[in-house]
C-alpha cells in the first residue's frame, strides 16, 4: 500500500514539475519544422545529465535546435567548428600572460556554457577529442593551477558527418560511449520542406523568447533522479544489455556471428537513466517496458560493435537492437 502511495506522489511531483516541456516544445516548433525525434532526445539528454551525439548530413536543423533549446532556457550557449587544426587549449581554455598585470591570467574557453555545440566532432585530432570528453564526464576544467567546475545545466551536442570520411578522425569506441545517445536524423518530408522553404524565405523569422530558466531544468533533473524503476525494469534492462553480449543465451544464435562487442555496463546506466527522463516526459512517477523500449536504439547504436560479417550483408546495429526487443521477455 505504501509503494502505490509513493507513486501516487511520484505522479503528482512530476506533473508539478514537467509543465516547461510543452512550453519548450511548442518553442521548438516556431523555428524547427518536423525532427520531433531530436527535439525529444535532447530534451531526454538534458533532463538525464547526460550529452548527444548527432549523426545526420548537413542542413538537418541540427545547430539550430541546440541553439534555439538555449535560448528558450535562457542559458548560455557556445559553438565549436572542430577542424584538424584545433587545440585542447581553443576548447577548455589557457593561462596568457597579461603585460598590465604582470602575470598570467586564466582565459576560459568556449566549454563554458550551459550548451556546447561541437560540430563535427570528428574533423578534430585524438588530443581535442579527449580534451572535450574529459569536460563532459569530470564536468570540470583545470587550467594551470586552477581547476573550474562548468555550468549547470550542462549539455554537449556533438554533430558528425556520415557522408564525408576524408580528413576525419573517427571517435575510439571508449569515447563514443561517454555520449548517453546517438541519435541518427534523416531528411524531412515533403510538407515539411515546402514549410521549411516558406519559413527561411520569409522575410521576418520567427523570435525565440526564453520560457523558462536555467535553474527549472536542474531542478527536473532532481525530480527525474526519484522515477522509481523497478526491479523488473532494471531485469529487463541487464537482460538487453546482456543479450548483446551473449546472444545465444537467448536464443539469437544468429547474432553471434554479427557481434563483435557487446554494450559496457555504462549502457545499463544509460538505459535506465533514459528511461526515467522518457517517463517524465510522459508525466509518470515510474518507468514501464515502453518507455526502455523507446530509447533502446538511440542508447546503445554506438555501443555495439558489428563484424565485417555483418558489415558485408549490409546488417546495422539498428537491425541488431531490433531483435534482441523482439527476443528479449518484456516484463
Amino acid at each position: 500500500m505504501a509503494e502505490s502511495v509513493n507513486i501516487r506522489e511520484l505522479n503528482e511531483l512530476v506533473a508539478g514539475k514537467s509543465d516547461f516541456i510543452e512550453l519548450i516544445t511548442r518553442g521548438m516548433d516556431t523555428t524547427i519544422v518536423g525532427q520531433k525525434h531530436l527535439i525529444e532526445s535532447l530534451l531526454i539528454a538534458l533532463l538525464s545529465n547526460g550529452h548527444v551525439l548527432l549523426e545526420g548530413v548537413p542542413g538537418l536543423a541540427k545547430t539550430l535546435a541546440i541553439k534555439t533549446l538555449s535560448q528558450l532556457i535562457d542559458a548560455k550557449y557556445s559553438r565549436i567548428q572542430f577542424t584538424p587544426d584545433l587545440l585542447p587549449a581553443d576548447v577548455v581554455g589557457t593561462m596568457v600572460y597579461s603585460v598590465k598585470s604582470e602575470q598570467f591570467q586564466v582565459k576560459k574557453g568556449p566549454i563554458f556554457a550551459n550548451f556546447v555545440l561541437a560540430d563535427e566532432i570528428n574533423r578534430a585530432p585524438a588530443k581535442v577529442q579527449s580534451a572535450l570528453l574529459e569536460a563532459m564526464q569530470e564536468r570540470q576544467v583545470t587550467i594551470g593551477d586552477n581547476t573550474f567546475a562548468l555550468d549547470e545545466p550542462f549539455l554537449v551536442m556533438a554533430t558528425q558527418n556520415p557522408v564525408e570520411q576524408e580528413g576525419t578522425y573517427p571517435l575510439p569506441e571508449a569515447q563514443v560511449d561517454r555520449f548517453l545517445m546517438k541519435v541518427v536524423i534523416g531528411y524531412p518530408t515533403k510538407e515539411e520542406e515546402k514549410i521549411i522553404i516558406r519559413q527561411n524565405i520569409a522575410s521576418e523569422r520567427p523570435k525565440v523568447l526564453p520560457v523558462l530558466h536555467p535553474r527549472e531544468i536542474t531542478e527536473a533533473q532532481k525530480v527525474v533522479e526519484k522515477i522509481y524503476v523497478d526491479e523488473k525494469i532494471e531485469r529487463y534492462i541487464v537482460d538487453l544489455v546482456f543479450a548483446t553480449r551473449f546472444p545465444a543465451e537467448y536464443g539469437l544464435n544468429d547474432l553471434a556471428g554479427l557481434i563483435s562487442f557487446g554494450a559496457s555496463p555504462r549502457a545499463s546506466i544509460s538505459l535506465a537513466r533514459a528511461a526515467r527522463a522518457y517517463a517524465f516526459l510522459h508525466q509518470r512517477g515510474f518507468v514501464v517496458p515502453e518507455d526502455v523500449i523507446a530509447v533502446s536504439h538511440d542508447v546503445l547504436r554506438h555501443r555495439i560493435g558489428i563484424t565485417y560479417e555483418a558489415e558485408a550483408n549490409n546488417i546495422s546495429t539498428d537491425e541488431i537492437i531490433t531483435d534482441i526487443l523482439d527476443k528479449v521477455q518484456v516484463p
